[in-house]
């Protein structure tokens, strides 16, 4: 194993794979919370719908920021769940006995397999290409 000896560096007695196997727990341990909170996050694109089929009739549903996404009652087991702007919020669905269906976050986010973003000095463009390039935002 390779030892740090450049006076450049202040653990120069520390063994390079030591540091590295330091640096790797202490990733873990930031980045692993904030995975497992990710997989509860309900993804929906940008000006994009998502179908959510349930297993019991729906009573009310609840957007906590209908600026972010909108839910539309298809029928009585079908919700279309579209969203409107970037941005998390979250959606509560009830059955008629007001007990919850869903009670989930909403994470609502541009589609970036189709995007291209194209960088001019300071200022950036976003462009949405399916199946031609769009101007989508400018920054």
């Amino acid at each position: 194993m390779a030892t740090i000896s450049s006076p450049r560096f202040p653990f120069a007695h520390l063994r390079l794979g030591t540091m590295l196997a330091a640096a790797l727990c202490l990733a873990g341990t930031i980045a692993g919370p904030a995975i497992a909170q990710d997989a509860a996050l309900m993804n929906v694109y940008l000006n994009h719908a998502r179908v959510l089929k349930l297993d019991r009739s729906v009573s009310r549903v609840i957007i906590g920021s209908a600026e972010i996404a909108d839910a539309t009652v298809a029928d009585e087991r079908t919700i279309v769940l579209t969203g409107k702007s970037v941005g998390t919020t979250n959606i509560v669905i009830l059955d008629a006995n007001d007990n919850p269906i869903v009670d989930q976050r909403i994470l609502v986010s541009t589609d970036e397999g189709n995007t291209l973003r194209v960088y001019r000095s300071t200022a950036r463009a976003i462009l949405t290409c399916t199946p031609s390039c769009e101007e989508h935002s400018r920054k």
